[in-house]
Order: C-alpha cells, then structure tokens, then sequence
C-alpha cells in the first residue's frame, strides 16, 4: 500500500473517533504500519495530584496504535494492550504518540507507541491486534 493509501485508511478510520475528537487529538500522518499523533494536556485531563490522569495517556496512545494498525485498510481492533508511565504530564504539555508496528503474523499484530513531550519519553504503551475485516454496525 501507498503512503498516501495507507494515510487515507487511518484518516478515514479516525474521523469516526467521537472520542478522539473530543479530546482534540490530532493525526499528523500516517504510513504502514505507523502513525504520529498529537493532543495537549487540558485542565479537563489532570488528576488530583495536579498531573495528566494515567487514563488519558493510555487513550492517546491507543488512538495512535488504532491509526497504526489500520493504515493498511482492513479493519483492525486491540486484542490487548499495556502502558508504562515513566514521566508525568502536566496541563498545557502538548505530547506526541509515535506508533510502530513490530511484527505481523497471520491476522494479528504487535505495535509499540512512544509518548514524548519535547522528545522526552513518558510512557510507552505496547498494543496487540487482531485483524477482524469489517465489524457490525461500523460506517
């Protein structure tokens, strides 16, 4: 697939994301297997100890690991995922989620997700996924 194919899958895939939207994520691109994304910590996202609740940096790298694993077309959902958090993130950080795929075999797929703040890492997520083609009910 085209890096201009392989953009349109995610962009497709993600301008159907209600929550992603509403968090004000954004895909800056999108290539087989790999997707780079971008969301600024709001107020709404911090916890009681004054940093980004863990919930919502897992969510952003799920997205860009959603973006990843459907670049090449078919539709493709997470069988599992985890998430260490190395550093926090505090109101106003805009963060970037570096998606990569690491390895395919049959229908499934395992890709890994840097978050970075201005390059330096606070959280890397690893996501598994199961190609499924088309789910019921989805555009």
């Amino acid at each position: 697939m085209t890096q201009a194919m392989s953009d349109g899958a995610a962009q497709a895939m993600f301008a159907e994301d209600q929550a992603s939207q509403a968090l004000g994520i954004t895909l800056l691109e999108a290539g087989d297997g790999t997707a780079k994304l971008r969301m600024t910590v709001t107020a709404a996202m911090v916890n009681g100890h004054g940093i980004a609740h863990g919930g919502y940096l897992f969510l952003f790298a799920d997205t860009a690991f959603a973006c990843a694993c459907n670049s090449y077309g078919p539709v493709t959902v997470a069988s599992g995922a985890d998430i260490s958090f190395v550093r926090p993130a505090r109101e106003g950080d805009t963060l970037t989620a570096l998606a990569e795929e690491r390895t395919s075999y049959g229908r499934s797929g395992i890709y890994d997700v840097s978050v970075l703040r201005d390059g330096e890492v606070i959280a890397e997520f690893r996501g598994r996924s199961r190609t499924v083609g088309r789910v019921e009910g989805s555009p």
